[in-house]
C-alpha cells in the first residue's frame, strides 16, 4: 500500500516547512491585479495547504473567491515583461512586478506586489511548486490528483469523510455508482469502523474503486500463474501485443526496471499486475511513439520539402474586427513552435510603423514591439529558421524605418544575404538556416541581380506591395505602392510574386520565390490540378491564408492543403478548434520543432495525385483497427448536482479524400469515471503518410448537439500499434489530468483486392 499522505506530506513537510517562500506564499499577500493602465485592484492571494491551489479575494469580508491551480502555469515572468505592466512602469518599478503564463489560450495574470521582498518570494516560490509539479512522475501526479479530490470532498476540513461525503465526492468524480455497492466499498476501506474514511483510507477506497478489469483481463492473457509477468510472458505479450518483434526481450527487462514498484519482482526478473498497469499508462504505453516525438527527421532538405508551421494574423489574440492586438499572440504562436509569422505594416504616428488588422477596430502595437519579441522569442522553442510574413502597407519612409528596426534589433538572427554569398538552385534546408530569421515579402529584381540596382531605380518602382492575393477586408482593394530598396534588400529566400500558373511557374520561376494563396483559390487548385500542385510544391514554397470573410477568426481545415504539398498553411492560431486539433497533432512530432519532412513522393516523385492515390507506385493500403476498450475520469461538464456525462468515441479520420472517415462508438449512460465500450472500429487508409487519426470524446444528449469532452490527434505514422493509452486535451489544447482511453490498435496490409 503507497501512503497518499505523504505525498501531501512531502509537499508540506520537507517543501512547505523548510522553504520560507513558500511559507511567505501560504501566510499570504497583498497583490495588486492589473488589467490595464486604470484597472488596478488589490487582491489577497494565498496559497492553500495543498501546495497545490493558489486562492484569492478582493477582500477579507465575504464569501466571494476565485483559485487557480500552480499545475496550469507555465511559466513567471520577473519586471514589465507584459504590454500592461509595461504601460504602468512609471507607476511600479520592475522589482515589484511579476507576470503569471498560463496553459493553452488562458489570459496571463500580470501582479504588483507591495515590496521587492515579497515579489521574490513569490516569484520564487510559483517556480520551485511548478518545477515541482512538472516533475512528478506518474504516481506521484496520480496521488496529487486523489489528495486534491480528498480536499474538495471534505467538506467541513476535518480531515474524515463520512459516507454523505463520499456520495458527494463521486458525483464530482463523475460516477454514478450504486448507492449500496459504494457503501459496501466505503465499509471495506473504514478500517477503524469509524464511519469516516481517513486519508489512508480514502486511498483504499480509491483503490477498489479503480480497479481496472480490462487491464487485468489483458494481464491474465499473458500470465500462467495469473499472479505475476515472468520476462519470458512479457516478452511474448510485447512480440504479440505491441509487436516490437526483434527488441522484445531487452525492452521487456528494461520495462520492469523501470515500471515494476515491487523490489522482489524486480529481483525474480518478473512484473506484477501493478507495474503492467503503470507501463500501460507511461509514455511507452502511449499511442504516440516516444520516439516519433524526438527531432528525428532529416533536417537537410530544401526548405520545399518540409510542411511548416504556420499563423496567419499572428498579431491577434481573438477576432479580426475588434480584437486585441498583442505581442503576447506572438509569443503564444511561437512557443506552440510556428515558425512562420505574419505582420500587417501600416503608417503610424511619429514615423513608427504600427501592426493591427488594417480599416478594423483591431487594436495597434508599434512594429518594433513586435520585433523585439520575436528576437527575444523566436528559438526558445526550436533552433529551426523563422520566417517572417510581411503584410506591407506602408509608405516608402516607414519601410526603411522597418528595414532599420530589423536590422538594429534582429542583428546577426536576421538573414542578409544567400548563404555563401551564392545564388540558389534550390532552397537551401533549415539545418542551414538554424537561428535565422527570414523576411517573406515583395522584393525588387531577384537574387542574380541585386547588385546591379541602385536606388534611384528602387524608388521608382511600383508593385502590390501587400502580399496576400484578396484583402483581408473586403472593403479595402489593394492599391499600388512604392517599395523601398532598404526592405527589399533584407528578402533573399522568400521573394512574394504572383502566381501565374503551374506551367508559367515550372518554365520561369526562381526557386526563392514563392506565392500566396487564399483558401478558396488554393483548394480549387487542389482538387483540379492535385498533381502539378504537389510537383510545384517540391520546388516552391506556398502560403495558403483563411479568406476575408472569416472575420471571427475561424479556420479551414489544413488537412486538404497539405495533401498537395503547400508547406506554409497559415492558420489563426488563437482559435481552438478542429483545425488547430489536426495543426497541433501533425506538428507534435520531430520534436515539436514546427518543421515535418513531407512524404518522399511528395519531394521527388512527380506522379502522385491525392485525388488517385492507388497510381501511385509502391501503393499500398492499410487496415486499421481500433478496438475502444475503455475510458478513464473523463472530466465533468456540468458541475450541476447529478448531471454525470454519458460518453462516446468517435475516431476520425483526415487525410487524401479516399481516406475521409467517421466512426464512433455507441454511448455509455452516467459513467464519465470508467465507462467500458469494447467496440472495434475498421479503417482502411490508402496513403497512411498524409494521414490523421483524431481520437474525440463527446458528451451524448438525443435533444440537442454533443458536447465536446476531450480529443486526441496523432499522425497515422507515428501510432504506437497495440494495447495503447490515448491521453486526452481539452478544447484548448491542455492537458485533461489522468483523462485517458484504452484502446487495442492492430494495423497490417490488405490481403486482397477485394477488401
Amino acid at each position: 500500500m503507497y501512503c497518499l499522505g505523504k505525498r501531501g506530506c512531502r509537499l508540506n513537510k520537507d517543501f512547505a516547512q523548510d522553504d520560507e517562500d513558500i511559507q511567505v506564499m501560504k501566510a499570504g499577500a497583498m497583490l495588486r491585479k492589473v488589467k490595464s493602465r486604470s484597472w488596478k485592484k488589490q487582491r489577497h492571494f494565498r496559497l492553500q495547504d495543498d501546495g497545490q491551489t493558489i486562492w484569492y479575494k478582493s477582500r477579507w469580508a465575504g464569501t466571494g473567491h476565485s483559485t487557480f491551480s500552480v499545475g496550469d502555469i507555465e511559466a513567471v515572468r520577473e519586471g514589465h515583461q507584459s504590454e500592461v505592466l509595461q504601460s504602468i512602469a512609471e507607476e511600479f518599478p520592475a522589482d515589484l512586478c511579476f507576470t503569471l503564463v498560463f496553459r493553452g489560450r488562458r489570459g496571463n495574470l500580470d501582479l504588483v506586489a507591495e515590496s521587492a521582498s515579497d515579489a521574490q518570494a513569490w516569484i520564487r516560490g510559483i517556480r520551485k511548486l511548478v518545477q515541482n509539479t512538472e516533475s512528478m512522475d506518474a504516481k506521484e501526479r496520480l496521488d496529487q490528483w486523489i489528495w486534491d479530490w480528498f480536499q474538495k470532498a471534505d467538506k467541513n476540513k476535518d480531515g474524515r469523510m463520512n459516507f454523505k461525503e463520499v456520495r458527494s465526492l463521486l458525483k464530482m468524480m463523475n460516477v454514478d455508482m450504486n448507492e449500496e455497492y459504494a457503501l459496501r466499498l466505503f465499509t471495506r476501506a473504514d478500517k477503524s469502523e469509524s464511519g469516516c474514511l481517513e486519508i489512508e483510507e480514502f486511498v483504499q477506497f480509491y483503490k477498489m474503486l479503480t480497479q481496472r478489469e480490462d487491464v487485468w483481463n489483458v494481464f491474465q492473457n499473458y500470465s500462467r500463474d495469473g499472479q505475476m509477468l515472468t520476462l519470458a510472458e512479457l516478452e511474448e505479450f510485447l512480440r504479440q501485443e505491441q509487436q516490437k518483434g526483434e527488441e522484445s526481450q531487452d525492452h521487456a527487462h528494461e520495462l520492469i526496471v523501470r515500471f515494476e514498484p515491487s523490489e522482489t519482482a524486480k529481483k525474480q526478473g518478473a512484473m506484477s499486475i501493478d507495474g503492467f498497469q503503470i507501463y500501460l499508462v507511461s509514455s511507452e504505453g502511449d499511442i504516440f511513439d516516444p520516439q516519433r516525438l524526438e527531432l528525428h527527421q532529416d533536417m537537410s532538405q530544401p526548405l520545399s520539402h518540409y510542411f511548416i508551421c504556420s499563423s496567419h494574423n499572428t498579431y491577434l489574440m481573438e477576432d479580426q474586427l475588434r480584437g486585441q492586438s498583442s505581442q503576447e499572440a506572438y509569443i503564444r504562436a511561437l512557443k506552440r513552435g510556428c515558425r512562420c509569422v505574419e505582420v500587417d505594416c501600416w503608417d503610424g504616428p511619429n514615423g513608427e510603423p504600427v501592426v493591427y488588422h488594417g480599416h478594423t477596430f483591431t487594436s495597434k502595437i508599434l512594429f518594433r514591439d513586435v520585433i523585439t519579441t520575436l528576437g527575444e522569442y523566436a528559438f526558445k522553442v526550436s533552433e529551426f529558421p523563422v520566417v517572417l510574413s510581411l503584410e506591407n502597407h506602408c509608405s516608402v519612409e516607414q519601410q526603411r524605418v522597418m528595414a532599420q528596426l530589423m536590422d538594429t534589433i534582429l542583428g546577426d538572427t536576421l538573414l542578409r544575404a544567400p548563404l555563401n554569398g551564392l545564388v540558389p538552385q534550390v532552397l537551401p534546408s533549415p539545418l542551414d538556416l538554424k537561428g535565422k530569421i527570414l523576411l517573406k515579402a515583395k522584393k525588387i529584381g531577384g537574387l542574380e541581380e541585386s547588385d546591379t540596382l541602385n536606388d534611384e531605380v528602387t524608388d521608382e518602382v511600383t508593385d502590390e506591395v501587400s502580399d496576400e492575393d484578396e484583402p483581408k477586408n473586403m472593403s479595402c482593394p489593394l492599391q499600388k505602392s512604392k517599395l523601398s530598396r532598404e526592405l527589399s534588400d533584407l528578402v533573399v529566400y522568400c521573394k512574394s510574386v504572383h502566381f501565374y500558373g503551374f506551367e508559367y511557374s515550372c518554365q520561369h520561376s526562381k526557386c526563392y520565390e514563392m506565392s500566396s494563396f487564399s483558401e478558396s483559390k488554393a483548394r480549387k487548385l487542389a482538387k483540379e490540378k492535385g498533381m502539378e500542385f504537389v510537383q510545384h510544391n517540391s520546388r516552391h514554397l506556398s502560403r495558403v491564408y483563411p479568406s476575408g470573410m472569416r472575420t471571427d477568426s475561424s479556420n479551414y481545415n489544413p488537412q486538404e492543403l497539405w495533401n498537395v504539398g503547400c508547406q506554409m498553411v497559415a492558420l489563426n492560431v488563437q482559435t481552438a478548434g478542429l483545425e488547430m486539433d489536426l495543426n497541433d497533432g501533425l506538428f507534435h512530432q520531430n520534436g515539436c520543432c514546427g518543421y515535418v519532412l513531407k512524404p518522399d513522393f511528395m519531394r521527388n516523385d512527380s506522379s502522385f495525385d491525392p485525388e488517385r492515390p492507388e497510381e501511385r507506385e509502391g501503393y499500398k493500403p492499410l487496415r486499421l483497427s481500433i478496438q475502444v476498450i475503455s475510458g478513464q475520469q473523463l472530466p465533468k461538464l456540468n458541475q450541476k448536482e447529478g448531471s454525470i456525462v454519458d460518453p462516446l468515441v468517435r475516431v476520425e479520420i483526415y487525410g487524401v479524400s479516399k481516406d475521409q472517415a467517421k466512426q464512433e462508438t455507441s454511448y455509455i449512460h452516467n459513467n464519465g469515471f470508467n465507462p467500458l465500450w469494447n467496440e472495434t472500429l475498421n479503417f482502411i487508409i490508402h496513403v497512411p503518410e498524409l494521414a490523421l487519426v483524431r481520437f474525440v470524446v463527446e458528451d451524448y444528449d438525443k435533444a440537442s448537439r454533443n458536447d465536446f469532452v476531450g480529443q486526441f490527434t496523432v499522425p497515422f505514422t507515428c501510432i504506437q500499434p497495440g494495447y495503447r493509452h490515448i491521453h486526452l486535451l481539452s478544447k484548448d489544447g491542455t492537458a485533461l489530468p489522468l483523462s485517458s482511453l484504452f484502446v487495442n490498435i492492430k494495423i497490417s496490409e490488405l490481403t486482397t483486392e477485394t477488401e
